[in-house]
């Protein structure tokens, strides 16, 4: 089945993330060089996993959900990516959500390949024994594909921690014995890593810091528009602010906030905390949601879903930047956009790579048992993606490419020469 050219076994209308990646990926073929041969290797998930997860309610019915669990590809290492619980989560958006983390990993140069998983399911609609029940069902439906040394999930949109805790549990007790690493992110008790909470967060401030250097833009007194305020625009919010960036306008599906004096990030959180969106803070005024767009700020960063800056969006943004903290924010036709406008774009593969970069160092601490302190972990987080930025940097440079190509060219090198060394199975 050629995936890149038939998409009919997809629901309609929702193949677009998809569509993007393949499209990005062809921008890097005139890069590859004689690895061009196994270029269709990224165009193929090596596999999609597509399950019922029947559960009991609370109030005796049984209801069903449709979950997956896509691997894009392995040759680097075993699968690594988050599971997602979203009403809109199709198999096309994690397929794509796979193959982002594909490149992602091999940009920052993790041993791992891309995978991602996802049920379709509003779980502010379950209780939470229900969404225990699901977490478990779901785990063992995709228990055939998931292992510590085969493909290892995290959290993602609508998981956390407890999730995670549920999933460990859940694959241990099948398999007779406490499997610690068979997914990160989990609680600190359970063989979870300091620092991972907030490292997504974390390497959103590293990557737009470093940018900002680069660019010659000072962090303190710098402005920024966030859209998204879950764990990973909390995170990021926080510490910008720390260093000096004032957090200008905020919008979340409830509302969208913005006051030119600034807007506290951590009083903002505590309201988030207890009402589940920014909507009614009082530290803000309400505006339109496509105002939000024309903020003029240095930084702009997309923290919530993928597909939010279209070729229109991109003609009304006034910042200097976008630093995609979200997986796939930005279309290739708002990309073109952007950079005719002057606009730098610090792509989602290495701008939110901090997350999968510390569920890299909670792998190795549950391997050995021997666990790292928060500032130990945050240091050698700042270190290894202030030094996979700065390649993305020097390849953009050397083929006069944006950002988001430069990621590609060397993330795609790596995967498919991966590829081309391991030949082909029989």
């Amino acid at each position: 089945m050629q995936l890149e050219r038939d998409l009919s076994f997809l629901p309609p209308g929702k193949n677009g993330p998809w569509e993007n990646f393949l499209e990005q990926v062809e921008r890097v073929r005139p890069y590859l060089g004689k690895l061009e041969r196994w270029i269709e290797t990224l165009k193929r998930p090596k596999r999609c996993l597509v399950v019922d997860v029947p559960i009991e309610l609370d109030d005796g019915s049984v209801a069903h959900f449709e979950g997956y669990r896509v691997q894009h590809n392995t040759s680097r290492g075993p699968g690594k990516g988050g599971v997602r619980f979203h009403q809109n989560v199709s198999l096309a958006e994690v397929m794509a959500l796979a193959a982002w983390m594909t490149v992602k990993n091999a940009a920052v140069n993790m041993p791992y390949g891309g995978a991602k998983g996802g049920v379709r399911v509003d779980p502010a609609k379950l209780s939470n024994k229900e969404l225990e029940r699901l977490t478990r069902r779901y785990t063992s439906e995709i228990s055939v594909v998931i292992g510590p040394d085969r493909d290892i999930p995290a959290p993602d949109v609508g998981t956390d921690a407890q999730v995670m805790a549920w999933m460990m549990d859940t694959f241990s007790v099948n398999q007779g014995s406490t499997v610690t690493g068979v997914v990160t992110g989990k609680p600190i008790a359970l063989g979870g890593s300091h620092g991972r909470r907030d490292a997504t967060g974390r390497g959103v401030y590293v990557t737009a810091a470093r940018a900002a250097q680069r660019e010659g833009i000072a962090l303190d007194g710098a402005r920024f528009a966030l859209q998204g305020f879950g764990n990973v625009g909390n995170a990021a919010a926080r510490i910008l602010q720390s260093h000096g960036v004032k957090l200008v306008a905020v919008q979340d599906a409830t509302a969208t906030l913005a006051n030119a004096k600034g807007i506290d990030a951590y009083a903002l959180a505590e309201h988030v905390a207890r009402e589940r969106g920014i909507r009614g803070f009082k530290g803000a005024d309400a505006i339109d949601a496509e105002d939000f767009w024309e903020q003029e700020v240095e930084f702009l960063i997309p923290a919530a879903l993928e597909q939010q800056i279209d070729e229109t969006r991109a003609r009304r943004i006034r910042a200097r930047m976008v630093v995609e903290a979200a997986n796939g924010p930005t279309t290739p036709a708002a990309d073109d956009v952007l950079g005719e406008r002057g606009i730098i774009v610090v792509p989602d593969v290495i701008a939110n790579a901090g997350g999968v970069m510390v569920s890299y160092f909670e792998w190795v601490q549950d391997f050995s048992s021997f666990f790292w302190s928060e500032q130990e972990i945050n240091a050698r987080l700042e270190t290894l993606l202030s030094d996979a930025f700065r390649a993305v940097c020097q390849a953009a440079e050397a083929h006069k490419v944006p950002l988001r190509t430069g990621a590609y060219i060397i993330a795609c090198r790596r995967v498919l020469e991966a590829r081309a060394l391991r030949g082909l199975y029989p």
